[in-house]
């Protein structure tokens, strides 16, 4: 018997959801994830003698049989250490196997053929003694058990599923505010190119990086190139943030004073309608989208860029993000990993935890050694208030705008006074550089204290990568080397 706990809108005092049997339990997980997992592996932590739900983590299922043996221990460690950083170690585990069958294959035989990997997720949890009290595996509307001997509750061809919106299940999630978001192959077609062979965005993308990646290349990272690139990537994403505002899914939008009109090569194609992320495609062209993928591998611009999440301000970047994450078309998947983290980011600071997780893991697909959106990843999925980086980031925001303010005074020291009185009491001064210097200590061991703070460690080498420029990596190179030529570097 396990307890799920949920938050109603409408009332303070948490609402207590008891699950009995597998046919409940495999009712329950996409309303625990926020979507409907598909090829997916499941970890649930259970707590406490009525087994109340906890932590969770998911991964694809690998899809060769001889990746199998390392996945069981990494999900299972991931699991057990987020539980420990929050003080309560699993009791036990439930364990979900999620696949649809291949052509000519029935979900019977999707059940025998991860049988070894489901009792490998078993036997590793037993060695870290924690028990796994259920083992489901969930295909094509029906669910089996790996741990229920008894055929009269868990035959061996399998029970339907309840049907959608039926169960007690639902209707506590409906009450609590909770919405499943359709399943992870949606979820995840949104980030990705509808199309690999986009000959227009990656003629883009080939000529921005030979213009683009030298500068940011250019170092330090205060060097003219780089500033200059960083720049413009903010500039035209400003722009860009006023225009899919004024486009939010309803009529075309119209030019007005002081905003960002439409480039004369997109206004056809917004005369037909279209909604959600057509329209989003069609607010974007190419060259645009190219000038800023390449220009957010810059990790400075990047981080500023991450600002924009919260008010106004949030829903159109995700918009623009979600957006340029579908121009990575190949041989450019690598630089999904910034737009990607970037609607991650946005989406878990406006409280959607399945859409961040989902972005988020497509990012690391993207570039595993992405430190931003291994963070990330860490923090949304330990449950951890995204607030302490929000606090973060309004720092840096006012240090580097009060440094700038202070260098526009610096600047221009014969700038008559304006007409308005002078407030009473002494001047402020000007901002010096070595009190520049100070303010950004100040800031960086805020964002270090809080990081602590909210668990998020880091080892030695992946502190240097962060703090080193990251050069993006240029796919020219890669298309231009010999047949059966070794690769070298990164």
């Amino acid at each position: 018997m396990n307890t799920n706990r949920h938050e109603s809108h409408n009332s303070s005092a948490p609402q207590q959801i008891t699950l009995r049997g597998p046919a409940e339990l495999a009712d329950a997980l996409p309303f625990m994830l926020g979507f409907h997992p598909s090829d997916s592996v499941v970890l649930v932590a259970l707590h406490g003698e009525r087994g109340r739900f906890g932590g969770r983590v998911r991964v694809g299922i690998p899809g060769s049989p001889r990746e199998w043996p390392a996945t069981p221990e990494h999900l299972a460690e991931c699991l057990v250490e987020g539980a420990g950083r929050r003080g309560e170690r699993p009791d036990a585990i439930v364990v979900f196997l999620c696949q649809e069958p291949r052509p000519g294959e029935t979900a019977q035989r999707v059940m025998e053929r991860l049988r070894p990997f489901a009792q490998r997720l078993r036997t590793t949890c037993g060695a870290l003694d924690i028990p796994v009290l259920e083992a489901l595996c969930i295909s094509d509307g029906l669910y089996f058990s790996y741990c229920c001997p008894d055929v009269r509750c868990c035959p061996p061809d399998g029970l339907p599923l309840a049907l959608s919106g039926t169960s007690v299940m639902a209707a506590s999630a409906a009450y609590a505010g909770i919405q499943v978001r359709g399943t992870l192959k949606d979820m995840e077609a949104r980030l990705k190119p509808r199309t690999e062979d986009d000959a227009a965005q990656r003629a883009a993308l080939n000529e921005a990086a030979t213009v683009i990646v030298p500068r940011i290349l250019d170092t330090p990272a205060s060097g003219l190139g780089r500033r200059e690139t960083r720049e413009t990537t903010l500039g035209l994403a400003r722009r860009l943030l006023e225009r899919f505002a004024a486009a939010p899914g309803g009529p075309a939008p119209r030019p007005h004073p002081g905003g960002a009109a439409l480039p004369p090569a997109l206004t056809a194609s917004l005369t037909a309608p279209t909604t959600g992320d057509d329209r989003d495609d069609a607010l974007l062209s190419p060259d645009e989208a190219a000038t800023l993928i390449l220009g957010l591998q810059d990790r400075d611009t990047r981080d500023q860029a991450a600002e924009w999440m919260e008010g106004p301000e949030a829903a159109p970047a995700l918009r623009l993000w979600r957006a340029l994450s579908r121009r990575c078309v190949p041989p450019y998947q690598e630089y999904a990993a910034a737009p990607l983290t970037l609607a991650g980011w946005v989406a878990w600071s406006t409280g959607d935890e399945p859409s961040a997780r989902v972005a988020l893991g497509l990012a690391l697909e993207a570039d595993p050694e992405y430190l931003f959106a291994r963070l990330l990843h860490q923090a949304c999925n330990e449950g951890l208030d995204p607030e302490a980086l929000r606090v973060c980031l309004r720092q840096e925001r006012d240090t580097r705008l009060a440094a700038e303010t202070g260098a526009d005074a610096a600047e221009d020291p014969d700038d008559p006074a304006p007409a308005d009185p002078a407030p009473t009491g002494p001047a402020p001064a000007a901002i010096s550089p070595a009190a520049e210097v100070r303010a950004r200590q100040r800031a960086r061991q805020t964002a270090r204290r809080t990081a602590r703070q909210a668990g998020l460690r880091t080892t030695g080498a992946a502190r240097r990568r962060a703090t080193e420029p990251r050069p993006p990596r240029r796919p020219v190179v890669r298309r231009t080397r010999r047949p059966g030529r070794a690769r070298s570097g990164a």
